[in-house]
Protein backbone atom coordinates (compact mmCIF):
# COMPACT_ATOMS: atom_id res chain seq x y z
CA UNK A 1 0.00 0.00 0.00
CA UNK A 2 2.78 2.11 0.69
CA UNK A 3 4.23 1.47 -2.71
CA UNK A 4 1.36 2.37 -4.03
CA UNK A 5 0.42 5.56 -2.38
CA UNK A 6 4.39 6.33 -3.17
CA UNK A 7 3.47 6.00 -6.70
CA UNK A 8 0.14 8.01 -6.94
CA UNK A 9 1.91 10.61 -5.11
CA UNK A 10 4.71 11.07 -7.75
CA UNK A 11 2.68 10.61 -10.66
CA UNK A 12 0.60 13.44 -8.84
CA UNK A 13 3.86 15.53 -9.14
CA UNK A 14 4.29 14.96 -12.74
CA UNK A 15 0.85 15.34 -13.71
CA UNK A 16 -0.38 18.32 -11.98
CA UNK A 17 1.97 20.96 -13.90
CA UNK A 18 1.33 18.88 -17.44
CA UNK A 19 -2.56 19.63 -16.53
CA UNK A 20 -2.06 23.25 -15.75
CA UNK A 21 0.12 23.69 -19.10
CA UNK A 22 -2.03 22.03 -21.11
CA UNK A 23 -4.84 24.03 -19.55
CA UNK A 24 -3.13 27.68 -20.37
CA UNK A 25 -0.94 26.61 -23.07
CA UNK A 26 -2.24 28.70 -26.56
CA UNK A 27 -0.76 26.00 -28.75
CA UNK A 28 -3.03 23.51 -27.37
CA UNK A 29 -5.66 22.55 -30.73
CA UNK A 30 -9.11 23.74 -30.48
CA UNK A 31 -12.22 21.94 -32.27
CA UNK A 32 -14.61 23.87 -34.05
CA UNK A 33 -17.02 23.35 -31.10
CA UNK A 34 -14.47 24.25 -28.43
CA UNK A 35 -13.60 27.45 -30.82
CA UNK A 36 -17.25 28.83 -30.28
CA UNK A 37 -17.43 27.47 -26.33
CA UNK A 38 -14.16 29.46 -25.76
CA UNK A 39 -15.06 32.69 -27.73
CA UNK A 40 -18.41 33.04 -25.73
CA UNK A 41 -16.81 32.08 -22.31
CA UNK A 42 -16.75 35.53 -20.46
CA UNK A 43 -15.82 33.92 -17.29
CA UNK A 44 -12.56 32.60 -18.47
CA UNK A 45 -10.88 35.33 -20.48
CA UNK A 46 -8.04 32.81 -21.13
CA UNK A 47 -10.39 30.51 -22.72
CA UNK A 48 -11.39 33.72 -25.06
CA UNK A 49 -7.17 34.39 -25.63
CA UNK A 50 -7.18 30.85 -26.38
CA UNK A 51 -9.66 30.59 -28.94
CA UNK A 52 -8.10 34.18 -30.62
CA UNK A 53 -4.93 33.26 -30.89
CA UNK A 54 -6.17 29.57 -32.41
CA UNK A 55 -8.29 31.76 -34.99
CA UNK A 56 -4.93 34.09 -35.73
CA UNK A 57 -2.84 30.98 -36.73
CA UNK A 58 -5.79 29.49 -38.96
CA UNK A 59 -6.44 32.85 -40.50
CA UNK A 60 -2.58 33.72 -41.13
CA UNK A 61 -2.82 30.34 -43.21
CA UNK A 62 -5.97 30.88 -45.42
CA UNK A 63 -8.37 29.15 -43.42
CA UNK A 64 -11.67 30.38 -44.72
CA UNK A 65 -13.94 28.02 -42.19
CA UNK A 66 -12.82 30.69 -39.59
CA UNK A 67 -14.74 33.19 -41.20
CA UNK A 68 -17.91 32.27 -39.65
CA UNK A 69 -16.47 33.65 -36.26
CA UNK A 70 -15.46 37.26 -37.86
CA UNK A 71 -18.81 38.67 -35.73
CA UNK A 72 -17.41 37.47 -32.74
CA UNK A 73 -14.18 39.34 -33.48
CA UNK A 74 -15.96 42.27 -33.73
CA UNK A 75 -17.62 41.94 -30.60
CA UNK A 76 -14.44 41.52 -28.73
CA UNK A 77 -12.91 44.68 -29.54
CA UNK A 78 -15.37 45.80 -26.72
CA UNK A 79 -14.89 43.12 -24.12
CA UNK A 80 -13.92 44.58 -20.41
CA UNK A 81 -10.81 42.39 -20.34
CA UNK A 82 -7.92 44.29 -21.54
CA UNK A 83 -5.73 41.69 -22.89
CA UNK A 84 -8.73 40.35 -24.66
CA UNK A 85 -8.87 43.39 -27.00
CA UNK A 86 -5.06 43.50 -27.23
CA UNK A 87 -5.10 39.69 -29.01
CA UNK A 88 -8.29 41.14 -30.72
CA UNK A 89 -6.58 43.67 -32.18
CA UNK A 90 -3.75 41.63 -33.50
CA UNK A 91 -6.09 38.96 -34.94
CA UNK A 92 -8.25 41.37 -36.99
CA UNK A 93 -4.70 41.95 -39.14
CA UNK A 94 -4.43 38.62 -40.20
CA UNK A 95 -7.26 38.82 -42.91
CA UNK A 96 -7.67 42.30 -43.89
CA UNK A 97 -11.09 41.07 -46.43
CA UNK A 98 -12.95 40.62 -42.96
CA UNK A 99 -15.57 42.76 -43.40
CA UNK A 100 -15.68 45.47 -40.57
CA UNK A 101 -12.30 44.74 -39.48
CA UNK A 102 -10.79 48.35 -40.81
CA UNK A 103 -13.41 49.88 -39.24
CA UNK A 104 -13.07 48.39 -35.68
CA UNK A 105 -9.70 48.49 -35.64
CA UNK A 106 -10.11 52.36 -36.30
CA UNK A 107 -11.89 52.77 -33.35
CA UNK A 108 -9.73 51.04 -30.85
CA UNK A 109 -6.93 53.65 -31.85
CA UNK A 110 -8.86 55.56 -29.01
CA UNK A 111 -8.93 52.33 -26.85
CA UNK A 112 -7.70 53.24 -23.35
CA UNK A 113 -4.62 50.38 -22.86
CA UNK A 114 -1.71 52.07 -24.88
CA UNK A 115 -0.79 48.29 -25.91
CA UNK A 116 -4.64 47.88 -27.20
CA UNK A 117 -3.81 50.95 -29.19
CA UNK A 118 -0.78 49.69 -30.54
CA UNK A 119 -1.83 47.06 -32.00
CA UNK A 120 -4.65 48.41 -33.55
CA UNK A 121 -2.70 50.62 -35.25
CA UNK A 122 -0.08 47.31 -36.34
CA UNK A 123 -3.18 45.74 -37.57
CA UNK A 124 -4.27 48.64 -39.62
CA UNK A 125 -0.92 49.08 -41.23
CA UNK A 126 -1.72 45.46 -42.73
CA UNK A 127 -4.95 47.64 -44.39
CA UNK A 128 -2.27 49.99 -46.17
CA UNK A 129 -3.65 52.84 -43.42
CA UNK A 130 -1.29 54.52 -41.63
CA UNK A 131 -3.73 56.70 -39.52
CA UNK A 132 -2.49 54.95 -36.22
CA UNK A 133 0.97 56.06 -36.91
CA UNK A 134 1.05 58.06 -33.71
CA UNK A 135 0.21 55.23 -31.85
CA UNK A 136 2.86 52.64 -33.18
CA UNK A 137 5.53 55.87 -32.76
CA UNK A 138 4.44 55.84 -28.88
CA UNK A 139 5.11 51.93 -29.06
CA UNK A 140 8.69 52.89 -29.56
CA UNK A 141 8.84 55.07 -26.15
CA UNK A 142 8.99 54.62 -22.78
CA UNK A 143 5.83 54.72 -20.53
CA UNK A 144 5.94 57.24 -17.64
CA UNK A 145 3.53 56.03 -15.15
CA UNK A 146 2.50 58.10 -12.61
CA UNK A 147 1.35 57.28 -8.81
CA UNK A 148 -2.19 57.50 -7.93
CA UNK A 149 -1.89 58.68 -4.53
CA UNK A 150 0.14 60.79 -2.57
CA UNK A 151 2.29 58.41 -0.13
CA UNK A 152 5.15 56.77 0.55
CA UNK A 153 6.56 54.01 -1.03
CA UNK A 154 6.35 50.56 1.12
CA UNK A 155 7.96 48.41 -1.56
CA UNK A 156 9.23 47.93 -5.19
CA UNK A 157 10.78 46.26 -7.85
CA UNK A 158 14.15 47.06 -9.02
CA UNK A 159 15.72 49.04 -11.94
CA UNK A 160 16.45 47.00 -14.92
CA UNK A 161 14.16 44.15 -14.18
CA UNK A 162 12.07 43.02 -16.97
CA UNK A 163 8.48 43.23 -16.62
CA UNK A 164 5.64 42.12 -18.25
CA UNK A 165 2.17 43.98 -19.21
CA UNK A 166 0.43 43.93 -15.67
CA UNK A 167 3.30 43.79 -13.37
CA UNK A 168 3.94 44.98 -10.23
CA UNK A 169 6.24 47.86 -10.24
CA UNK A 170 5.59 49.48 -6.28
CA UNK A 171 3.42 49.43 -3.41
CA UNK A 172 2.01 52.69 -2.37
CA UNK A 173 0.93 53.21 1.76
CA UNK A 174 -1.27 56.21 2.15
CA UNK A 175 -2.69 57.51 5.24
CA UNK A 176 -5.64 56.65 6.65
CA UNK A 177 -5.54 53.93 4.09
CA UNK A 178 -4.77 50.37 5.56
CA UNK A 179 -4.63 48.72 2.00
CA UNK A 180 -1.28 49.17 0.03
CA UNK A 181 -1.93 50.75 -3.53
CA UNK A 182 -0.48 48.75 -6.25
CA UNK A 183 1.12 50.09 -8.64
CA UNK A 184 1.30 48.16 -12.20
CA UNK A 185 3.00 48.34 -15.28
CA UNK A 186 0.60 49.28 -18.66
CA UNK A 187 3.11 47.66 -20.59
CA UNK A 188 5.70 45.35 -20.99
CA UNK A 189 9.21 45.85 -20.78
CA UNK A 190 12.25 46.58 -18.40
CA UNK A 191 12.14 48.53 -15.44
CA UNK A 192 14.40 51.74 -15.96
CA UNK A 193 13.26 54.01 -12.79
CA UNK A 194 11.32 53.22 -10.02
CA UNK A 195 10.67 55.10 -6.66
CA UNK A 196 12.29 53.14 -4.05
CA UNK A 197 11.07 52.18 -0.89
CA UNK A 198 10.99 54.93 1.52
CA UNK A 199 10.27 57.59 -0.75
CA UNK A 200 7.46 59.89 -0.50
CA UNK A 201 5.20 60.74 -4.08
CA UNK A 202 2.27 62.91 -4.71
CA UNK A 203 -0.52 61.88 -6.86
CA UNK A 204 0.41 62.10 -10.74
CA UNK A 205 3.47 62.38 -10.40
CA UNK A 206 5.96 60.09 -11.93
CA UNK A 207 6.61 57.34 -10.01
CA UNK A 208 9.07 54.57 -12.71
CA UNK A 209 9.68 54.90 -15.66
CA UNK A 210 9.42 51.19 -18.22
CA UNK A 211 11.23 51.01 -21.55
CA UNK A 212 9.38 49.15 -24.02
CA UNK A 213 9.99 45.19 -24.69
CA UNK A 214 11.95 44.19 -27.80
CA UNK A 215 9.14 42.59 -29.60
CA UNK A 216 7.57 45.67 -29.46
CA UNK A 217 10.48 47.72 -30.53
CA UNK A 218 10.50 45.82 -33.26
CA UNK A 219 7.17 45.35 -34.73
CA UNK A 220 7.03 48.82 -34.43
CA UNK A 221 9.72 49.59 -36.41
CA UNK A 222 9.08 46.82 -38.97
CA UNK A 223 5.80 48.95 -39.33
CA UNK A 224 7.71 52.68 -39.12
CA UNK A 225 9.61 50.86 -42.69
CA UNK A 226 6.39 51.13 -44.51
CA UNK A 227 4.41 54.07 -43.05
CA UNK A 228 6.98 56.09 -41.14
CA UNK A 229 7.67 59.58 -41.82
CA UNK A 230 10.26 62.64 -40.89
CA UNK A 231 8.97 63.82 -38.02
CA UNK A 232 9.37 60.09 -36.31
CA UNK A 233 12.91 59.76 -36.95
CA UNK A 234 13.75 61.32 -33.53
CA UNK A 235 11.85 58.17 -31.70
CA UNK A 236 13.87 55.69 -34.25
CA UNK A 237 17.25 56.77 -33.79
CA UNK A 238 17.86 55.83 -30.31
CA UNK A 239 17.51 52.38 -30.95
CA UNK A 240 20.59 52.91 -33.91
CA UNK A 241 22.98 53.55 -31.31
CA UNK A 242 22.44 54.87 -27.76
CA UNK A 243 20.29 52.48 -26.12
CA UNK A 244 21.56 49.86 -23.85
CA UNK A 245 20.74 46.24 -24.36
CA UNK A 246 19.48 46.70 -27.58
CA UNK A 247 19.98 43.17 -30.15
CA UNK A 248 21.90 43.65 -33.82
CA UNK A 249 18.64 43.15 -35.32
CA UNK A 250 16.80 45.90 -33.96
CA UNK A 251 19.39 47.94 -34.30
CA UNK A 252 19.50 47.02 -38.30
CA UNK A 253 16.29 47.50 -38.53
CA UNK A 254 16.31 50.89 -37.02
CA UNK A 255 18.26 51.74 -39.72
CA UNK A 256 17.03 50.22 -42.47
CA UNK A 257 13.54 52.15 -40.90
CA UNK A 258 15.79 55.31 -41.25
CA UNK A 259 16.73 54.48 -44.60
CA UNK A 260 13.17 53.78 -45.75
CA UNK A 261 12.05 57.19 -44.75
CA UNK A 262 14.15 58.88 -45.67
CA UNK A 263 13.69 57.26 -49.31
CA UNK A 264 10.23 58.19 -49.53
CA UNK A 265 10.88 61.74 -48.53
CA UNK A 266 13.25 62.30 -51.15
CA UNK A 267 15.93 63.07 -48.25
Amino acid sequence: MQKILFFATGWLIVLMPFLFWWNTWFGRHLSNQQLTEYLRDDKKPRHIQHALVQMGDRMSHGDSAVKQWYPDLIRLANDPVEEVRNTDAWVMGQDISGTGFHETLLKMLADSSPMVRGNAALSLVRFGDATGRPQIVALLQPAAINAPISGHVIDADRPGTAIHQGGLLAKLAAPGNSVPIEVRSPVPGRIRSVSQPGATVTADAEIAVVDPATEQVWEALRALYLVGQIDDLPAIRPYERDLRDISNDVRQQAQETEKAIRTRAGN
